[in-house]
């Protein structure tokens, strides 16, 4: 993972030097800020990068939650993920944070490894975003020529060219890329490959989920298996229909945010997917086939 910039924004000066530590070593360039209309100064530069903020929730004049919507408001910071390190973890409180944009919850105190693991996945969501960004461009122009397409995914790999392909055709492709990455995932890891919501939980907290998926694509039961995506465009609108081989799930609790799930590395990604990218997601049956609407 290449070098990255971290902001933390906390009010007080010890939580930062704690955080300093955990990261000591870690490969991260921080930026350590300790209110956040310092951190808003900072974000407002042109020329500030920033791969993830880490604010505190709880902080005097302006808390965290206000600064992350500023964030979200402004379109050169809004894909930055946000990570919430707070105390106040009622309900209320989190489904707040949760609908605001957060990318994750920490509850203080946690553990260095905790950190580690949260910040690395949501460094690997930027690159995600960074390297498709770069492959879209240079699919802009062939895909305003696809009016219907059959399309097979059986790879991550193969996943990133789909999006890449069918989000080219969108007017924000940054926006599109993220919901149908999502959706498309999903269909490999949970349909296809059968990983659940725990073990994924597991590997993500540990750095193993992408080497597992790969693990489990070449054992013999899942060779073959493919999910297809259907894709047609009209006035307006991309309609896609994307089916896996798998044994389905119970999709209706993951179409909207809960805050039960605002501490686990995953099991928002449906329901953000339907919040920014899609004008509408219907899963249909056992929940192998989920039909989704684009605007264009």
């Amino acid at each position: 993972m290449k070098d990255r910039h971290l902001l933390v924004v906390d009010d007080e000066p010890v939580n930062l030097e704690v955080i300093s530590e955990y990261l000591d070593g870690s490969g991260f360039r921080l930026s350590l800020v300790e209110s956040a209309r310092a951190a808003w100064d900072l974000l407002s530069q042109p020329h500030f990068d920033c791969s993830v903020a880490l604010l505190d929730r709880m902080m005097p004049e302006m808390d965290g939650i206000a600064l992350m919507r500023r964030m979200k408001a402004e379109p050169r910071l809004k894909h930055i993920p946000v990570i919430i390190q707070t105390a106040a973890a009622a309900p209320e409180q989190v489904a707040e944070g949760i609908a605001a944009g957060a990318f994750y919850y920490l509850t203080k105190p946690y553990a260095c490894e905790a950190l580690l693991g949260v910040v690395k996945t949501a460094l690997e969501s930027v690159e995600m975003v960074e390297e498709l960004a770069c492959r879209m461009q240079r699919d802009k122009a062939s895909a305003q020529l696809i009016h219907r397409a059959e399309l097979y995914c059986t790879t991550l790999a193969d996943v990133q060219i789909c999006a890449s392909m069918i989000s080219a055709m969108c007017p924000e492709p940054s926006t599109a890329v993220i919901g149908i990455m999502e959706l498309l995932v999903n269909a490999v890891e949970h349909g296809n490959l059968g990983i659940t919501y725990e073990e994924k939980k597991a590997l993500k907290l540990c750095d193993g989920w992408e080497q597992e998926v790969e693990r489990r694509s070449r054992l013999p039961e899942h060779r073959g298996k493919r999910v297809r995506v259907e894709l047609e465009r009209m006035p307006g609108l991309i309609e896609l229909k994307i089916t896996d081989q798998g044994n389905g799930f119970d999709w209706h609790k993951y179409l909207e945010l809960d805050h039960a799930r605002a501490f686990d590395p995953n099991g928002r990604g449906i329901a953000m997917a339907r919040m920014l990218s899609f004008a509408a997601i219907q899963y249909h049956g056992r929940g192998n086939e989920v039909y989704a609407t684009l605007r264009v």
